[in-house]
């Protein structure tokens, strides 16, 4: 074949290396802000990039209507993630070579006019302590041209949280709010006193005087454009209730923060089940491969594969098979790492079960370069293992699978002639099971990301779980690296 249309095979290391270190977001970020921000030049602002130590900052946008919290829970983030907190009076305050037109608006009583007020926020976010450690804004915007102008100007959040509480709570925070006036922050006289006694001596009402009347305008003000607003940013929204005590709603916001759009980058699935047996392992395996056709790698079936075909391999197998005895580790990782660099499972995906069984097998998968990018534990008690494995048989004349209990025989001609594998006695099966759990604890050290499972439910409960967790991206945590860029 002409090598210049010969199928271009890249190795399984590049994609490995490339999904590791998220190489494709990590471009798609950079030519995003590169296009967004437009830099005079384009070289030194990447590298510019690259030096901060991590392109993904929080751009979080936090709406609500007045008394929903706000303030606190914006504080409560940019605590936690070291993000800038960026309010209107923050941007009321500077002046960007505006000679003092936002303050004459303001002055008079007018509305800043959109494309100014599109200024002032780009200024401020495009500051370097923004630009470095990311922002939360806090009620801005506030109407739907504000964001239709902050969108045209590329100022896209990552995040948009609304914060929503029925208008009676509302009303009730507005009239019971207090604000402490050397730190500024909010406390409530019944729902959210400070611990210090100090603190709670020094609280003082809104300088605007508050009353039923003037929160229920407010509040219809903003219902008012609320439905605009929240429309320009359509799926980015995520509704948190705000009827609940400020720190569950803080701890709601900051998982919803770190989680992570889907990502659009190519992706080969490479994933390992593991699971006591009778946790349908199999099921799920085969359940994954039809509907994103990866290949189905069983480490048992594919020895007694290998045996079937009279090779090499084959005939170095024959003697452990006829025998009865344990396959020597080197050769099951022999015989599975030359299936895996086959074509079909470095281009599609994979999906292994039955290896390894031990923290050196998975050693060893690891030092091959066969690296998975998911890892699931399928978890059940042991006597549902046995109930499901012990009861189970199968009819020689049809092939058919039956249980006593889930799937029993259609007829007692069906039932009579059922044979039980003797390998599904109650004592094998535990024998089994003890020799499974005195690994497992070692391989969850192992693989210290994986995600567990409750097998003890439906088989396509369990397929949707597993399904959910494979096509997201896996959650950021908040590291040490990330909160070093505040200094």
């Amino acid at each position: 074949m002409d090598a210049t249309v010969k199928p271009l095979r890249i190795p399984p290391e590049m994609a490995i290396y490339a999904e590791k270190h998220e190489v494709f977001d990590l471009l798609q970020s950079l030519v995003r802000n590169l296009v967004v921000d437009k830099p005079a030049d384009p070289i030194q602002y990447l590298i510019g990039m690259l030096k901060r130590g991590s392109v993904e900052v929080p751009r979080v946008i936090l709406l609500g209507p007045p008394a929903s919290g706000k303030r606190t829970v914006t504080k409560a983030l940019c605590e936690r993630t070291q993000a800038i907190h960026v309010t209107i009076s923050h941007i009321l305050k500077e002046d960007p070579d505006l000679n003092g037109q936002p303050q004459q608006c303001q002055d008079r009583g007018e509305k800043i006019p959109s494309d100014l007020w599109t200024r002032m926020v780009r200024h401020r976010l495009s500051r370097i302590d923004c630009v470095r450690r990311g922002w939360v804004l806090e009620g801005i915007p506030r109407t739907r041209e504000e964001a239709l102008s902050l969108q045209e100007a590329g100022i896209a959040p990552d995040h948009v949280v609304v914060l929503e509480a029925p208008d009676d709570v509302l009303i009730e925070r507005s009239l019971g709010k207090r604000i402490d006036p050397e730190t500024g922050d909010v406390y409530h006289v019944a729902f959210m006193r400070p611990e210090s006694q100090e603190v709670l001596r020094r609280l003082e009402p809104p300088k605007e005087f508050v009353t039923e009347e003037l929160v229920a305008k407010q509040l219809q003000r903003y219902r008012r454009e609320a439905h605009g607003l929240l429309k320009t940013y359509g799926s980015y929204l995520h509704y948190v209730n705000a009827d609940q005590p400020h720190v569950d709603v803080c701890a709601q916001v900051l998982t919803y923060l770190l989680s992570r759009h889907r990502s659009t980058a190519p992706h080969t699935p490479r994933i390992l089940l593991f699971g006591p047996p009778g946790s349908g392992k199999s099921l799920q395996a085969r359940l994954l491969a039809q509907k994103y056709n990866i290949m189905d790698i069983c480490s048992g079936k594919l020895i007694k594969a290998v045996y079937a075909d009279e090779s090499s391999m084959g005939e170095l197998l024959k003697p452990y098979l006829e025998s009865g005895e344990k396959v020597p580790d080197s050769i099951v990782l022999q015989i599975l790492v030359a299936r895996l660099s086959r074509l079909d499972c470095t281009t599609r995906g994979w999906v292994v079960h039955g290896f390894p069984r031990d923290v050196e097998q998975a050693e060893k998968l690891r030092e091959s370069n066969h690296i998975p990018s998911r890892v699931f534990f399928l978890d059940m008690t042991d006597d549902v293992a046995v109930e499901r494995l012990s009861l189970r048989a199968v009819d020689p004349v049809t092939g058919e699978r039956y249980h006593s209990l889930y799937r029993p025989a259609p007829s007692s001609e069906v039932k009579a002639r059922l044979v039980f594998d003797p390998r599904d006695s109650e004592g094998r099966v535990r024998a089994r099971l003890r020799q499974y759990w005195e690994q497992v604890a070692m391989l969850q050290g192992f693989y210290p990301d994986a995600i567990h499972i409750n097998a003890d439910q439906d088989p396509h409960t369990i397929f949707e779980s597993i399904e959910s967790r494979l096509v997201g991206r896996l959650p950021k945590t908040l590291m040490d690296g990330q909160q070093s860029q505040s200094t």
